[in-house]
């Protein structure tokens, strides 16, 4: 069976590399195609959404989609090999597989630790009750190309998905696999390789998807996992926001003043409730103090949005908050769109850099810098005092805001990354050595998991209507001591890693 794979895996290649040649010609040139289907790959300049790198979208042959560059001599595809997923068909049939999906699994690596070598991102669309789409990113430089004899470099990779009752494993429910090939004539190059899936669904109204990329040239591979519902009226993963040339985008916060798409297909010529909240400003406590209250939801504004004929309607971040929207006033689903700032989600200016600093200054200095002329003149001397000279400052500064950039990336949820528990924990203690994720929180281990002088801080998952990535910790006092030691060793100019 394996020989079977290889031998169709060696025949989608050369479908491929002559659907490349085609392709190649000209902006009206059909994408090849394997079996029944094709699916597209975006390669698009960074960022995304930029007038000078971002390519158009043309529409192909049974539902092909082919994303380009302006460029006349590129173009790239992909092609889901049926075969391949015939044979794990094959498998399904035959027998009845209990996977641990993630168990023990240490998940560090998706916050930095011994970063993966591919970056993965992917998120499920439900384009109607009968059919999801699952859509990912990855870059072209964490991709080993190859070339044969002089000629162009190849990239290969599958995409498989993996569909399982719970994170923590269970009977495996669905799987599918795509093989994507890129073409370059230059290994270096930093673009975005941007592709769909189309999701199998079953009676399962909630389960977790696994989505790995494999690099076949590399031999390594990166995993995310996606908790999907599908029972749910009006939930979040019904709406899929994208930039106004029709790339989809892979969060959902966008700077303000951008202009986007909301696509939302299930409620093509329907009206929504749309609210217009405002974003919690309250800082989360230090991690040995009382947690406090929730934040409150204070909305600022109601109105109502026409979904149009082709399943979507346009959305301009005008000002910053949350916007959610619903099917009606009684829905407890809906989709929420954050805005911030202009930069969101790097640190850029002054004022990006200034509220951050609370963790490890006091009221009076903090104050004192906010209140300031210049405040990044404030900035500049807390870090050069704190470091005692300029290039240990700069070290310093480019490690705290880097993890800042970091939480904001990979924690947001209805407030910025940085604002919340595990953005605290991150920018403090940096990258924990272990990472056990389960489908009700995580837990994150400083030091070696035996070792009764490692720390451990458990975050548990808070429901709520904005967000599925809003998790607390669990504070305690005998944090305290780790805590003013990180905070010294910051205050000291050290970039401190536990």
């Amino acid at each position: 069976m394996a020989n079977d794979a290889n031998r169709n895996m060696d025949a989608a290649e050369k479908s491929n590399d002559a659907a490349m040649a085609r392709s190649s010609d000209g902006p009206d040139d059909r994408a090849g195609q394997v079996g029944t289907c094709n699916v597209s790959v975006s390669k698009a300049g960074k960022p995304m959404y930029s007038d000078l790198d971002e390519p158009t979208l043309k529409e192909e042959k049974q539902d092909a989609m082919t994303l380009r560059t302006g460029s006349r001599n590129r173009s790239w595809t992909m092609s889901v090999t049926w075969s391949l997923m015939a044979v794990c068909m094959l498998l399904l049939s035959t027998c009845t597989t209990y996977v641990p999906v993630a168990g023990g699994d240490n998940f560090a690596y998706i916050y930095g630790k011994g970063a993966a070598a591919i970056r993965l991102q992917a998120r499920v669309y439900h384009a109607s009750e009968n059919r999801s789409v699952i859509w990912y990113k990855l870059r072209t430089r964490d991709l080993l190309y190859r070339s044969e004899g002089g000629g162009p470099f190849r990239a290969r990779v599958i995409i498989k998905y993996e569909a399982y009752p719970t994170i923590a494993g269970g009977t495996l429910l669905d799987s599918a696999s795509t093989f994507v090939k890129d073409v370059s004539d230059t290994p270096k190059e930093d673009k975005d390789l941007i592709g769909s899936l189309d999701m199998r669904r079953g009676d399962q109204r909630s389960f977790m998807l696994k989505v790995t990329a494999l690099d076949l040239n590399r031999d390594t591979e990166t995993t995310v996992f996606i908790p999907v519902e599908t029972g749910e009226p009006g939930h979040r993963q019904g709406f899929l926001p994208m930039s106004e040339r029709g790339i989809p985008l892979f969060d959902d916060n966008v700077p303000a003043g951008m202009r986007v798409r909301i696509l939302c297909e299930q409620y093509a010529g329907r009206t929504l409730v749309a609210e217009r909240i405002k974003a919690p400003g309250k800082l989360p406590t230090p991690v040995f103090a009382p947690a406090g209250e929730k934040p409150i939801v204070e909305v600022d504004d109601t109105y109502s949005v026409t979904v149009g004929e082709d399943g979507s309607f346009p959305f301009t971040a005008d000002s910053t908050g949350l916007h959610y929207f619903r099917t009606d006033t009684s829905a407890t689903e809906g989709y929420t769109l954050s805005t911030f700032n202009s930069t969101y989600p790097t640190v850029r200016t002054a004022s990006d850099m200034v509220p951050p600093l609370r963790y490890i200054t006091s009221l009076q200095e903090w104050n004192r810098m906010l209140t300031a002329d210049d405040p990044r003149a404030e900035v500049e001397k807390f870090w050069t005092d704190a470091a005692g000279d300029r290039d240990r400052a700069r070290a310093a500064i480019d490690a705290y805001y880097g993890r800042v950039e970091s939480a904001n990336r990979w924690f947001t949820s209805w407030t910025e990354g940085w604002r919340t528990d595990r953005g605290l924990v991150h920018i403090i203690f940096g990258t924990p050595s272990t990472i056990h994720k389960g489908s009700t929180g995580e837990v994150w281990i400083y030091g070696e998991e035996t070792n009764l002088m490692s720390l451990t801080f458990t975050f548990d998952k808070r429901e709520g209507p904005f967000s599925d990535n809003d998790l607390t910790l669990r504070r305690d006092p005998n944090f305290k001591g780790a805590w003013y030691r990180n905070v010294e060793a910051w205050r000291n100019g050290r970039v401190f890693q536990n």
